[in-house]
């Protein structure tokens, strides 16, 4: 007769919150977190874009419904995780490319500072843009 043996192999147990342990895992766990704040603000802003194009009736009901102390609130929280999703991407950024001019490569700081200050210009062409 043939006896298989199984091997039992030791598996140590893991706590639920082995992300608490150290900062780079808990900003790793917050930033895949993100996503679904970010996929709600999404939501959120193309309804809002449906709500404009069905009319003004519908896109006053939008505003009452969003002036919800519980929707402004998942909204401003929203608002910081994206903000993380956004800050932490762009720290990763010059490990995902390597920029070099004349064979020399870009130093990281340069790279992310670019990105900030594009971030910054874009925000305030649309804040010019909404605010005129």
């Amino acid at each position: 007769m043939n006896e298989i043996h199984h091997t039992r192999r030791y598996h140590q147990p893991v706590s639920p919150f082995w992300w608490l342990r150290r900062r780079s895992y808990l900003i790793f766990a917050l930033r895949e977190l993100s996503a679904i704040f970010i996929a709600w603000f999404v939501v959120f802003l193309l309804v809002l874009v449906s709500a404009v194009g069905a009319g003004e009736d519908r896109y006053r009901q939008f505003l009452t419904t969003a002036a919800n102390p519980g929707i402004e609130l998942l909204n401003v929280i929203s608002f910081f995780f994206i903000l993380l999703h956004a800050i932490t991407w762009f720290h990763l950024t010059p490990q995902a490319i390597a920029l070099r001019v004349r064979s020399r490569r870009i130093a990281r700081i340069w790279i992310v500072a670019s990105l900030y200050m594009c971030w910054g210009a874009l925000s305030w062409a649309a804040a010019w843009i909404i605010m005129s």
